[in-house]
């Protein structure tokens, strides 16, 4: 069953080489130093400058409709064979958000509440951005029921960093 594991960019190179992952997910701020770890290669990592923002902030890129849609290539793109990690620099909102995007997105039968409880299992500081779970509910056609579910959720535990995890696509 394929995997995706959620990790702040700390701990993303052990991360890789725990899970033998095959492809990286990076949703960081533009400018944010990145090494890219040895084991992935350069068409299996997408870097996706964004910050970690829900409202327009001076020197800050919001997220939009064209990063929801990297987001859904790459991971729609990715064949499964082997895990993927997404990550962002704390591993608490942006990198939690894409992974309930993912999960969504590629188990379109299973419940959005679901997907969300078995997040919040699997890691108690999740924040998901709710401003990419909104856009990722209007392009997968979700009717408000992704945004309602990470609603329920709740706000993670207060964290620097989060905690390496993995969730399920089934």
């Amino acid at each position: 069953m394929p995997t995706l594991h959620v990790c702040p960019l700390s701990r993303l190179p052990e991360t890789v080489a725990a899970t033998d992952a095959s492809h990286v997910l990076t949703l960081i701020n533009v400018g944010t130093p990145l090494e890219r770890p040895a084991a992935i290669a350069a068409e299996n990592h997408v870097v996706i400058g964004v910050s970690d923002i829900a409202a327009s902030r001076d020197g800050h890129v919001l997220p939009a409709e064209e990063h929801v849609a990297r987001v859904l290539d790459f991971i729609r793109a990715w064949p499964r064979e082997k895990p993927l990690v997404i990550h962002c620099y704390a591993g608490i909102s942006r990198s939690t958000a894409a992974a309930y995007i993912a999960a969504c997105a590629l188990a379109p039968e299973r419940d959005e509440t679901a997907i969300a409880e078995a997040l919040r299992a699997a890691s108690p500081s999740a924040t998901p951005n709710p401003l990419f779970v909104a856009i990722a509910d209007r392009m997968l056609g979700r009717d408000g029921r992704m945004v309602a579910a990470i609603a329920r959720i709740g706000r993670g535990a207060d964290a620097f960093e989060g905690t390496p995890f993995s969730l399920a696509l089934a």
